[in-house]
């Protein structure tokens, strides 16, 4: 046999192997890359549902102290925010039982639960853990399931821009920040006579009501006037608003927006409706649809506070029982019901279910402190800074006369307070109301 045919011989089925241990190289890699994508990709999606879980939670931690039982709103609030999200390329659910909350007064501090955390424990984190991630591929080369996890921690900082309800609550003459002459606790109101013709006189008080921007329509909203500030009352409010004004602002007829300046929207008829949403109060039916309350959703609580049920006139934010009426913080805890005295001719009011379903922090709301002598000079008005309110009772005619009134709790950017709105974050010097932000 010749030499060069025998080397051949012995060299047949080489590239066969070189091939077959290619191949096994190849698929490595290729089977690394896709499951480290697939891990990624987890990593990912559990990110977004972690940072979820603690805005939502840190939207909870209001007042100074911290009240226990907004501990527990808070871990519920980011579970259930946390669960809404999918995992898995988008294919599977996130179980509530892999979202674990915990809170801590600082981020170097011990993290603890929701039953262990303290009235200053003003940080929330969030991780989340999917465990059971089966290799696609890496299977044949011993690489068992897979865990990957994620956190978040968030809190409440001032934000450089805010949400309010359109009511403005006047500066006192000769006061500053940050109170404007006001005092935590104290019950203030608007009184207005509320006319058969359809119009309003004689409006009186501390509050007014507001446009925020004269020269255009809202946003999502249609129309003008009463029209708009109901859709303001049903919604978040007025978004998106500067912290404060210029010392003076143009005069109501000048129709260039001026940044800080706001319109007085007059004495606006047919807003009792939206205005009374917050409460869990329905126009018309027999009782309140999901579909009613989805669109415009009541508070936690629909309990009303007046100096016949709470003849102290002040604190009912978190006062001492008065009459055997619980304090707004017990009554939100309870989901307690507007009481039916309330209730204005042809209304129902919403179940504790729904409120249980369909409630939200839609009764401590944030208003701007105005500079309301400017509309009696036929100017808009400057915003001084940001209120934190409680708002006490329906929207209810007593023949012409209406009252509007609301409990003030304070400057709304102040630490603690039981404010807190959406927005975005502003820096350690900003005046807006406080907002949820990642640390973390």
């Amino acid at each position: 046999m010749p030499k060069a045919f025998s080397i051949r011989s012995r060299q047949r089925g080489t590239v066969a192997i070189i091939t077959g241990l290619s191949l096994v190289v190849l698929m490595g890699f290729a089977g690394l890359a896709l499951d480290g994508g697939h891990l990624y990709l987890t990593k990912t999606e559990l990110q977004n549902a972690a940072d979820a879980c603690a805005l939502a939670a840190s939207y909870e931690l209001t007042g100074s102290p911290i009240p226990a039982e907004n501990f527990t709103r808070a871990e519920n609030a980011g579970k259930t925010v946390g669960a809404e999200n999918r995992v898995d390329f988008q294919g599977g659910a996130i179980q509530v039982a892999d979202i674990d909350v915990t809170f801590s007064t600082s981020l170097a501090g011990s993290w603890l639960s929701a039953g262990g955390a303290t009235g200053n424990s003003k940080y929330v984190r969030c991780t989340i853990t999917e465990s059971g991630i089966a290799p696609w591929f890496m299977q044949v080369m011993g690489f068992d399931d897979q865990t990957v996890s994620a956190l978040a921690t968030a809190t409440l900082s001032p934000s450089q821009n805010n949400c309010a309800i359109p009511m403005g609550l006047c500066t006192t003459p000769g006061s500053s920040a940050p109170h404007f002459g006001y005092v935590k606790g104290n019950w203030y109101s608007m009184n207005f006579k509320e006319s058969g013709g359809g119009t309003m006189e004689n409006l009186t008080g501390d509050f007014r009501w507001v446009d925020f921007d004269p020269s255009t329509t809202t946003p999502n909203c249609s129309g003008k006037g009463a029209q708009e500030l109901s859709c303001l009352f049903e919604g978040a409010g007025q978004c998106n608003l500067p912290p404060n004004g210029p010392p003076t602002c143009p005069t109501s007829g000048n129709s260039t927006p001026t940044p800080g300046c706001v319109g007085d929207a007059g004495q606006k008829t047919s807003i009792g409706k939206a205005f009374n949403t917050r409460f869990g109060i329905c126009q018309g039916g027999a009782s309140c649809t999901d579909d009613e309350l989805k669109s415009a959703p009541p508070d936690f609580t629909g309990l009303a506070y007046n100096t016949t049920n709470w003849s102290l006139g002040r604190d009912a934010y978190k006062g001492s029982v008065v009459e055997g009426t619980p304090n707004f913080v017990a009554a939100r805890t309870s989901h307690l019901q507007v009481q039916s005295s309330e209730l204005p001719n042809g209304t129902t009011r919403a179940s504790t279910a729904q409120m249980i379903s369909f409630g939200a922090d839609r009764r401590l709301v944030t208003v701007p402190f105005l500079q309301c002598d400017s509309f009696a000079g036929g100017q808009h008005a400057p915003i001084r800074g940001y209120a934190c309110i409680l708002m006490l009772e329906p929207y209810k005619k007593a023949g012409s006369d209406v009252t509007v009134s609301a409990e003030y709790l304070g400057a709304s950017n102040e630490p603690g307070s039981p404010c807190a709105t959406s927005g975005a974050v502003g820096s350690s010097t900003s005046v807006g109301p406080l907002v949820p932000a990642l640390v973390q």
